[in-house]
């Protein structure tokens, strides 16, 4: 059957949008209409004929409320095959529901702010007889029209009224929407339950992504590749939730970019600016004012600031959007912006300005492979002076070991084999995403130039040979912060000793792929 005729149809919603108007629609086709509670109320309110389910049922709702549609009249006029299962059907007096329009209860909007809500609290926010109905209709596609959106309710009107009913083609895609909807929705109720757990350290067992398409991408990492924008509908937060004030929609480059320099800026209370470019941090500061951490972290490394991100950690100040109106960056990201700064910043429409709310700290990060994704923990460890273990003779002082603290929380967000150069909470070179330790530390020196003098050095992974020791010999660095644990770790202290320049080991690697 092509079209099949809408005679009746069971109305059950929470959000009631355009509910009043759909249901005038269907009464003028002739459509016979059963209702709940608020949706009954608002037929009635409406002067909507129509019968309450307890009139189908023959029972009042019970067990405050928990029970209303569960009940074979309703569920077997859902389910029922209408040529195979007809006679049944009149044997026990059920008649046909042809269109179910139901959505649930909003769970994450009715929990999510609230504290300290208790468990008995929260179970009676769990919708059951809503996505039952909802998924008997999905299932029996081949007879019923399910209805889960108030956004179809124009589309469906429109085929009832032209071909006196909704075509298959119709009816299967409203059922794989009402198969995502009822997905999402324990998904997301299993994903809170997880979320309620206290310290939990272990991998949950199964993973729901509750992911909704937020926007189309011009194009992906290059103009040949499409690609799309997905946001955790339960926690709108990071990147995707910023507000935007102007210029162009943001690429999916520029998304990257601006994630990676968003979460460096986060490791630090001080005022600090992190400038970032193919998704690594190219200059970093922290200063007295979120000015000067902005001048200190751009002239880290200007030449690679050219098209980057920056990201503040405080307001962007009228002297700031003055620099930036003078060079060319692509995303600029603040938790607010002085009303100077965004006029100035205007005279570059092309700019993107985006401003960040207050978000939750994640617990877990995960990538995604083929066929399937890995998970684990963030990296949170912050390593105190207590932490470190001085193995040269060399001792840093107290200003070295301000740098090496600094330099550490930088490099997490450095992808490896990473290296960084840093003084007086600056970055001054980094070697990022090299395949040798010694690469890393040429590219780093290389970067900090005539600057390299009075600087300590950072090292994501141990040193597995001297080598990198002895190529920093004369450079002026003083200090070196690395994790240790190398079987050749005594060759690269007595290399340290030779060339008079200080190590601690963390015991801790800090690796970021």
């Amino acid at each position: 059957m092509k079209h099949i005729p809408i005679r009746c149809a069971l109305l059950s919603v929470s959000d009631k949008t355009g509910i009043v108007e759909f249901a005038k629609s269907l009464i003028h086709q002739g459509v016979d209409i059963i209702s709940t509670g608020g949706t009954s109320k608002i037929l009635c309110d409406a002067n909507i004929p129509h019968r309450q389910v307890e009139e189908v049922t023959g029972l009042p709702e019970m067990l405050d409320g928990r029970v209303k549609t569960l009940h074979p009249k309703i569920h077997g006029g859902i389910l029922g095959r209408r040529d195979d299962h007809a006679m049944e059907a009149v044997q026990h007096q059920i008649h046909w529901i042809d269109l179910v329009v139901v959505n649930f209860y909003p769970f994450a909007a009715a929990v999510n702010d609230k504290k300290d809500i208790s468990w008995e609290d929260v179970v009676e926010y769990i919708d059951i007889g809503g996505p039952t109905m909802v998924r008997a209709a999905a299932k029996n596609f081949a007879w019923v029209g399910v209805v889960v959106d108030p956004k179809d309710y124009a589309q469906i009107t429109t085929e009832i009224e032209s071909s006196n009913g909704l075509g298959i083609s119709t009816r299967k895609n409203l059922a794989e929407k009402a198969f995502a909807l009822t997905a999402h929705y324990d998904g997301m109720i299993h994903q809170y339950f997880l979320q309620r757990e206290e310290n939990q350290r272990e991998c949950p067992p199964y993973v729901d992504l509750q992911l909704e398409k937020l926007a189309e991408l011009r194009y992906g990492e290059n103009p040949h590749q499409k690609a799309c924008a997905y946001q955790f509908k339960q926690h709108q937060q990071g990147v995707l939730s910023a507000a935007q004030h102007q210029g162009k929609p943001l690429s999916y480059n520029n998304i990257l970019d601006t994630e990676a320099a968003w979460a460096c800026v986060g490791e630090f209370s001080d005022p600090a600016c992190v400038v970032v470019k193919h998704a690594n941090p190219c200059g970093v500061a922290t200063s007295a004012t979120i000015d000067d951490a902005y001048t200190l972290a751009y002239q880290a490394d200007s030449q690679s600031a050219f098209g980057g991100i920056i990201a503040l950690n405080r307001p962007c100040t009228k002297a700031i959007a003055e620099a930036i109106a003078n060079i060319f960056v692509e995303v600029i990201i603040a938790p607010a912006y002085t009303q100077e700064a965004l006029t100035i910043l205007g005279s570059k429409p092309a700019l993107r300005v985006l401003e960040m709310l207050v978000q939750r700290d994640q617990r877990w990060e995960m990538k995604f492979i083929t066929g399937g994704i890995l998970m684990q923990e963030k990296d949170v460890q912050v390593i105190l002076a207590s932490d470190l273990k001085v193995v040269t003779s060399m001792k840093p002082n107290q200003e070295d070991i301000d740098a090496m603290l600094f330099a550490w929380r930088v490099l997490k967000h450095i992808k490896s084999n990473g290296i960084l150069l840093a003084k007086q909470n600056a970055t001054v070179g980094i070697g990022a995403g090299q395949v040798s330790r010694i690469d890393a530390v040429d590219l780093a020196v290389r970067k900090a130039g005539e600057r390299i003098q009075n600087t300590v050095l950072a090292s994501d992974a141990f040193f597995p040979f001297r080598d990198s020791i002895d190529r920093l010999g004369g450079t002026g660095v003083r200090a070196i912060i690395q994790p240790g644990g190398s079987m050749r770790d005594e060759e690269v202290i007595a290399a340290c000793n030779e060339h008079k320049i200080a190590m601690v080991f963390t015991g801790k690697r800090c690796f970021r792929h």
